[in-house]
């Protein structure tokens, strides 16, 4: 990826965003069980000159296996609600040359507000090395980051890896969000039993899963890998 690419990605990062909770009703088989979920939705307006519209919450339609759901909160994510958790994820597989992408990186982190706090990790044997925990000294946390291994390791997926920090990450009532900078490479997945290539990898599905049921958005950035899958035309395209 390009410089000019990777830092108007970042750039891109930052929008308008609701709060909304709404119940969301078991399977048919416990009918009287109603549960609550709290998702974040983000708006982007297109265009430099066009002004964020007015949503409230009349205007959001949700629906679940085609039955309305009644939303019963809507909140700006603004204010005192403004709070925001937010994990940088470098893959440990990315080649060297993420490295000239690092000052950017840099920047973007120095650049949130107040309102978010910021932590750094390595994904690496399909779980997080958390190089700064969250923390609103922003500075602090740019400077945790490093250049990558370079190396694959055992269990090289970025999906277990962020299944593994959603899962241990710790509560504090605001927004969850991850930027993950990866080729998307499941290369502990890779091709099937029979040697044949894997259309999506299983963990694909299950960090997906674990995401929305943790109100977490991921937002992604390509960068070139490392190894013999790395040049694979396949699984650079689908990863």
């Amino acid at each position: 990826m390009s410089k000019h690419n990777f830092t108007s990605k970042l750039s891109m990062l930052l929008a308008t965003t609701f709060i909304g909770l709404l119940p969301m009703h078991a399977q048919e088989r416990e009918p009287a069980t109603t549960s609550y979920a709290r998702m974040t939705v983000t708006l982007r307006v297109q265009g430099d000159n066009k002004r964020t519209p007015v949503v409230n919450r009349n205007d959001v339609v949700v629906t679940q296996s085609k039955k309305s759901l009644e939303v019963i909160g809507w909140t700006l994510a603004s204010g005192p609600r403004a709070g925001l958790d937010l994990f940088v994820l470098l893959d440990d597989a990315s080649d060297s040359s993420l490295g000239s992408h690092l000052d950017d990186l840099r920047s973007f982190i120095t650049a949130q507000p107040q309102s978010t706090a910021v932590g750094v990790g390595y994904m690496r044997n399909g779980t997080v090395q958390i190089t700064q925990n969250l923390t609103t000294d922003h500075i602090l946390a740019a400077q945790a980051l490093r250049l990558p291994f370079a190396s694959t390791g055992a269990y090289a997926s970025p999906y277990l890896s962020l299944i593994d920090l959603v899962r241990r990450w710790p509560e504090s009532g605001n927004r969850r969000e991850v930027v993950m900078v990866t080729d998307g490479i499941d290369r502990f997945r890779s091709g099937d039993r029979f040697g044949g290539p894997r259309f999506i990898s299983s963990d694909v599905d299950a960090a997906s899963r674990a995401s929305q049921r943790t109100g977490t958005i991921v937002d992604t950035i390509y960068v070139r890998g490392v190894g013999r899958l790395a040049r694979n035309f396949w699984e650079v395209n689908n990863g």
